[in-house]
Parts: structure tokens; sequence; C-alpha cells
């Protein structure tokens, strides 16, 4: 009965993702190279604009880590024509809102609008493009919003500091070593030259996807587009990173002592970028140990040896190689060894036995039903076509994502534990309040 109705669920969900089709979305490039990914869909009022710029922390370098962040904060203070806060009233009076986020690869602002108010929107996002206002005022409160930012952050999420402690050491050349916030001294020291250099080098329009999606219509966009957009320049593409992390030679180790309850454990694993051919095997694998209650890594070490409170693990998109992480925190009493050799210990039992074909299946519907999920709002749909665009090459690949994961075998994910998930490619993180002399 289960099975039968997992197969309806799918089914119904087959039928509604059909109704969305790679061809539906349409792409147009305006002559300063910005390119526009257009969804229409009528079946509610609103739409959204999400600006996928190519710039994280992995385009910074020591003196100016933390920029793509400090400019997620700029953005929102004020440019030629809508000065410091009017951003946000200005969309907010006109039934919309906003967000945004940074990461090592990406910097993403997400507006969201009744359809009747999209040429404000335009106007809005144009204005900041164009005319950003640099400040040094607005420069100096949002430096200190930053600072404080950091600082919270380290104090209060264990996790953000243990983390921070182990891409440093897991990368040693590649930029993914620094925090995505940067270091204190540098966003202390950045200079208004520093800042002028980097948002004219990486807000420009051809360094900038859009999407949009909800009840607009193609000839629309691109008559505002080319309206309010195409006037602003393109720039000489930015220098691509060129460094390449080598091969780890072995296993490192970095000890953090802080006051905590219990020890925090963090693996993490040399894994290659998105656009590789064992992606989709290895996020099966991340979900086999660490998705729900019944993973692998759950049901041994919270439910049966009772070894930690938390288990979980993490496999995200990247435009260079990265890592595959594993978080865990020891239950009470349990020393952070015992819990990290649970860990390998379940790892191992992939390595030389594999999962089972349930095992696989279960994962393969579970993953089908997310995205199906995922792309069920107009929202899910700009972000995930914007994600495959940048990550993966190609939005296209987005509607080929169900028949990716469908292709893994049972061979792909044993043979991806054991390439990957090596003792010599790992680090490994431990947060405790004791270390040991």
């Amino acid at each position: 009965m289960k099975k039968t109705l997992t197969l309806f669920i799918v089914c119904c969900s087959l039928v509604s993702f059909a109704q969305t089709k790679a061809d539906d979305v349409k792409s147009f490039t305006l002559k300063n190279g910005m390119k526009f990914l257009v969804l229409e869909d009528s079946s509610i009022p609103n739409a959204n604009m999400y600006l996928f710029y190519k710039v994280g922390s992995r385009n910074e370098h020591p003196g100016i880590t933390g920029l793509s962040h400090f400019f997620e904060h700029m953005m929102f203070n004020g440019a030629k024509k809508y000065g410091p806060k009017m951003f946000d009233r200005t969309m907010e009076f006109n039934g919309g809102s906003n967000n945004a986020y940074t990461t090592e690869n990406v910097t993403v602002y997400t507006d969201w609008f009744p359809a009747s108010s999209m040429e404000t929107i335009f106007e809005l996002e144009a204005d900041r493009i164009a005319s950003l206002s640099i400040d040094p005022k607005m420069v100096a409160s949002e430096r200190g919003v930053v600072a404080s930012e950091k600082s919270t952050g380290l104090e209060n999420s264990q996790w953000e500091l243990l983390s921070e402690h182990v891409s440093a050491a897991a990368f040693v050349v590649h930029p993914y070593h620094w925090p995505v916030i940067g270091y204190q001294d540098d966003i202390d020291n950045w200079t208004k030259e520093d800042l002028e250099n980097y948002f004219h080098t990486y807000y420009a329009p051809n360094n900038c996807v859009v999407v949009m999606s909800g009840n607009i219509r193609l000839d629309d966009v691109k008559r505002l587009a080319e309206k309010y957009l195409e006037p602003i320049p393109a720039v000489t593409p930015p220098r691509p990173v060129h460094l390449v992390e080598p091969p780890q030679m072995g296993e490192r180790r970095v000890m953090v002592q802080k006051q905590v309850n219990t020890p925090y454990i963090m693996a993490a694993y040399h894994t290659p970028n998105s656009r590789d051919k064992d992606y989709y095997a290895l996020d099966i694998l991340n979900y086999v140990l660490s998705s729900g209650n019944s993973s692998r890594l759950y049901s041994a070490l919270v439910d049966k040896k009772q070894l930690a409170t938390s288990i979980s693990s993490d496999f995200s998109p990247s435009f260079d190689p990265g890592l595959f992480a594993f978080y865990g925190i020891c239950a009470k009493g349990v020393k952070e060894a015992d819990l990290e050799n649970a860990i390998y210990e379940e790892i191992e039992k992939v390595k030389k036995d594999g999962i089972t074909a349930q095992e696989l299946q279960k994962i393969k519907n579970q993953k089908l039903m997310e995205f199906y999920s995922q792309i069920a709002t107009i929202n899910g749909k700009s972000n995930n076509i914007g994600t495959y665009e940048l990550f993966f090459g190609d939005y296209r690949k987005m509607f080929d994502a169900p028949s990716e994961y469908e292709k893994v075998t049972l061979a792909d994910v044993q043979r991806v534990a054991n390439q990957y998930l090596k003792k010599s490619n790992r680090t490994v993180g431990i947060l405790k309040a004791n270390v040991e002399e």
C-alpha cells in the first residue's frame, strides 16, 4: 500500500511538472551582456526577479576579504535616485519585498512583487546597479554592522566557528580558505578605492544573470530591460579564479577550544564541483547517510548507540571543488573520539558493502519529490533556474535532473564513497571545552 501511494504521488508530481518544460523558459541577452531567463506563469498575480551576480568570497583576496558580503549590505543603502533606505520603502509601498544572500560563489538579490509593480522594480534595480552610493558615512555604518555580525556569529554559533577553522585547514591555496564574511582586519581596513574597484568590476551587467517568473510577459520584460538596464555599460570581464587546490596528501586535524557542554565534530572531504559526472551519486550518498531519522548516521548514532544528539552532512553545489562535510554533537558523557570513529564506521560500511536497492530507490523518490516541491512556486522556479544556469552551466539541466538521479546505480554510490571519503582526503575539526596537553 505504501509503495502504491508513493508511486501515485510521484506520478501526480510528474503530471504537474510536465506543465513546465525547458522550452517554456525564454532567454534573451541585452547589448551590455546581461542575460535574462523568463518563465511566464499566470497561476498567481505576482512575480519575482532574481539577480544572480557571479561574485562571492572566492573572487576576493587577502586585504579585501568580506567585500562580497559587504556589498550585500550596501546595495540597500542608497543610489542616485533612491536614497538611503528608499529601496525597501519604495518596494514595500508598491506591495513588494526583497532579500539577498552571499556565498563563496555568488551574491543573489531576490525581489517579490505584484506584477503591476514590475516597472518600479526595474527602475529600483537599475538605479542601484548604475549608480550605487558609496558614501563614507554609510560605509562606516555598515562596516560596523558587518563587524558586529561577524563577532556575534562566531560567539553564538559553534558550527560557524568550527567551520571557519576547518575550511582554513582544508583549503591552503584556493580562496574557499577564508570565510564569506571576511577577516576582521580586512573589514576594518577596506579603502574607498577597494570598494569602488570591486563594485565596478563585479556589479556589471555582463556579470549578472536575471531570472524572472510569474504573471509577466516576455515582451514586457524585454521592453523594461532595454529601457532601464541596457543603458548601463558592460565592463571588461573580471579575471577568472585560477587558483586550484592541490590534492591533499594526508589527514589534517584542527582543535578549537571554547566553553561548550559537549564536543562538536566536523569531518570534511574534498569533492569535485557541480559540473562533475559524480555530482548526482555524491548527492545520493549524502542523503543515504544523513537525510532524515531513517538515514544511516541518525539511525546508528542517535537512535541506537545514543552517541550523538545531532548528526548531519552537507554536499552543496559549488563552482570549484568543494567539501562533503559531516557534523556531529556528542551526547552527554560521550568522548569525541568515540563519536568520530562511529561516523567512520558507518562510512566504511558503505565503502565495503555499498547501499541497498531499497535505500537507493527511497532516496531517488525523495529527491524527486523534493525537486518538484521546490519548483511548485515561482520563487522555487526562479531560484532553481538560476542555480542550474550558474552552477551546472545551463538552466535546461534543471529539467534533466530527475533523469540524472535515476541513472545513478548502486555501484556508482559505492564507488564515489571509496573514491572521495578517504582518510588522506579528510580534514577534521574538534570543538571542545578543554584541550588536553
